[in-house]
């Protein structure tokens, strides 16, 4: 049992971290005399106690965590912390059955945005809060998870930026806590940034609040049924919200090195520049097809296209409109974007821009060796050599990563599902997108009709998605126990 001893003692930790979360929401329901009231205090209370055990269990003064103990702290920690914020939600809302609540608490702490929720527009301002503030604990801990803990567990997108980087790896940042506590300030300071600009929007100062957190996180939660779209007529908010979703998606580690001078590290990154360009086609081709096919208004096709595509390709998951009756161009398209995802090292999901552009490196030098057999050609990626083992965990994680929504979109349509729910719900869950495809689960839409069995397969998906899928699967593997 000494091997669990500090897993016990991070669950813990957790747990009463949740606990304290949980008070803040009782406390905005202690001041707008909310009936909600007892149940986030109960909920506090519950979970606090919860940690006491495993807390004198497994304390014994310092200690470190061994790659093993990692690998299983890391899955555990999102499975107690999605339980532990399921917990409030299934008091506070009677009609809400743990299985709903479960979805709801990893939806938010995964950052997807899908939702169980209806009637959001009437909703107690605690119960809000609580969503907002798990996708924003969630956005910080995907933004520590993916910098700090998978590249030492060698997966995760970062490996590439630790190996091949001693600018932050060796010198600048050498320890982690530093790198964390910098990380911290960055995001804090995203948050307060947001909150400001949605309120010279006009947003009341609780709406700027909310939405800030699940901009910057990019969660996808809204105070209201229609999403985004409750600010169709506020342009200037769908402008804000865009801004804000591309800022969180770019790599929180070059901003740290920006913090000290170094903007060269975030304009001249080649990821960086991918994901930007990559956005402004995507955005110029589908307000072309809006403007000249629909015949929408220049200034009304570029602002729904832009805030609707950065929403999906930063798998923040807002909507303003039901883009899947734009058109068939436009339905494919977002489809396609679902897959996308922001840059490594950001708070979003899906397959990283980074693994594409190594992929089309990769598949250019596939074409030279048919031409040239004998040639030798090295990867390079930001001016640097790639190294093997980076090219065979890009190709090792999208192969896992479009089996899982492989195998999940089958379970759904042996539930009864259409083949576009099935897929498109697999898809979002996996990338961590929100909405779907179709009339059940589409922008206009959301996940509350799906039956039990669909509900616990795309909590599966969202949590595989979320922990970059080979750091759940290797703890189910015999050679993971053996000594």
């Amino acid at each position: 049992m000494k091997f669990f001893r500090p897993i016990l003692f991070v669950q813990a930790f957790v747990l009463m971290l949740s606990a304290s979360l949980m008070l803040v929401s009782a406390g905005l329901a202690s001041w707008h005399a909310e009936v909600e009231l007892i149940d986030f205090m109960t909920a506090a209370l519950v979970t606090f106690v919860a940690a006491l055990p495993a807390f004198f269990y497994g304390f014994r003064g310092s200690f470190s965590l061994t790659t093993k103990q990692l690998f299983l702290v890391t899955p555990l920690s999102w499975v107690v912390m999605c339980i532990a914020g399921a917990l409030p939600l299934h008091l506070a809302l009677p009609d809400m059955s743990f299985t709903d609540a479960m979805f709801e608490s990893v939806s938010g702490l995964t950052t997807t945005g899908s939702t169980v929720l209806t009637g959001l527009d009437h909703m107690s301002r605690s119960v809000l809060l609580w969503r907002a503030l798990l996708q924003w604990v969630g956005g910080i801990g995907i933004v520590v998870l993916g910098i700090a803990i998978l590249p030492f567990l060698q997966i995760g997108g970062m490996r590439l930026f630790r190996t091949e980087s001693s600018d932050w790896s060796d010198k600048t940042m050498p320890r982690s806590h530093v790198l964390i506590r910098t990380i911290g300030v960055v995001y804090v300071g995203l948050t307060i940034a947001a909150f400001l600009a949605y309120l010279l929007t006009g947003m009341s100062a609780f709406d700027a609040v909310t939405h800030a957190m699940s901009s910057v996180s990019t969660g996808g939660y809204s105070n209201y049924d229609a999403s985004m779209g409750h600010f169709n007529d506020t342009p200037s908010v769908l402008w804000v919200s865009s801004v804000f979703m591309v800022l969180s998606s770019l790599p929180f580690l070059l901003y740290t090195r920006a913090m000290r001078g170094d903007w060269g590290a975030l304009l001249n990154d080649q990821q960086v520049r991918g994901f930007l360009k990559f956005l402004l086609l995507v955005i110029i081709v589908l307000s072309l097809e809006r403007d000249i096919v629909e015949h929408e208004s220049w200034f009304e096709a570029v602002t729904q296209s832009t805030f609707n595509i950065i929403s999906v390709v930063t798998t923040t998951g807002y909507a303003s409109e039901d883009y899947t009756l734009w058109s068939g161009f436009a339905a494919t398209l977002f489809f396609y974007l679902t897959f996308v995802g922001g840059c490594s090292g950001s708070t979003t999901g899906a397959m990283k821009i980074f693994r594409f552009q190594i992929a089309m490196v990769v598949l250019r030098h596939q074409l030279r060796w048919m031409r040239h057999p004998h040639g030798v050609f090295a990867t390079h990626y930001n001016r640097k050599v790639v190294p093997d083992e980076v090219v065979r965990s890009v190709v090792a994680f999208s192969f896992y990563f479009f089996a899982t929504v492989a195998v999940i979109a089958l379970g759904l349509s042996l539930l009864g599902y259409d083949l576009l729910t099935s897929l498109s719900g697999a898809a979002t869950a996996v990338a961590n997108v929100g909405p779907g495809l179709g009339d059940i689960i589409g922008p206009a839409g959301n996940f509350s009709t799906l039956n039990d069995p669909a509900k616990w397969l795309l909590i599966a998906g969202m949590l595989l998605g979320r922990l970059e899928i080979l750091t759940v699967l290797i703890v189910f593997t015999p050679m993971f126990w053996q000594r």
